[in-house]
């Protein structure tokens, strides 16, 4: 099945963030905390259903390199992502974040 991926303005956001904060602290950190999230996002892609449901519906997985997990939610063919948050954020960002 194909799948197409929405990023929620929420979670685009979370991203920009992240991608900044990682910029100032050294020269291309933040581009290389892109390619983490471009690689699990086609990982994603790919599985949609392999990573773990951690509420209701919502599922989660984790960068590699950085301690940040992506949340998202699966309907037919569609992924939506709620959020990218630091894995020390308050987990009621994202639960707040509905589908």
């Amino acid at each position: 099945m194909d799948y197409y991926l929405l990023i929620r303005p929420e979670a685009r956001a979370d991203l920009l963030d992240a991608f900044h904060w990682y910029q100032k602290q050294k020269e291309g950190l933040g581009y290389d905390f892109k390619s983490c999230v471009d690689d699990v996002l086609s990982n994603i892609l790919l599985s949609p259903t392999f990573y773990k449901l951690v509420h209701l519906q919502i599922r989660r997985v984790f960068l590699r390199k950085f301690p940040f997990g992506i949340f998202y939610t699966l309907d037919k063919n569609k992924i939506v992502i709620l959020a990218v948050l630091h894995v020390r954020r308050d987990p009621l960002t994202w639960k707040t974040r509905s589908p």
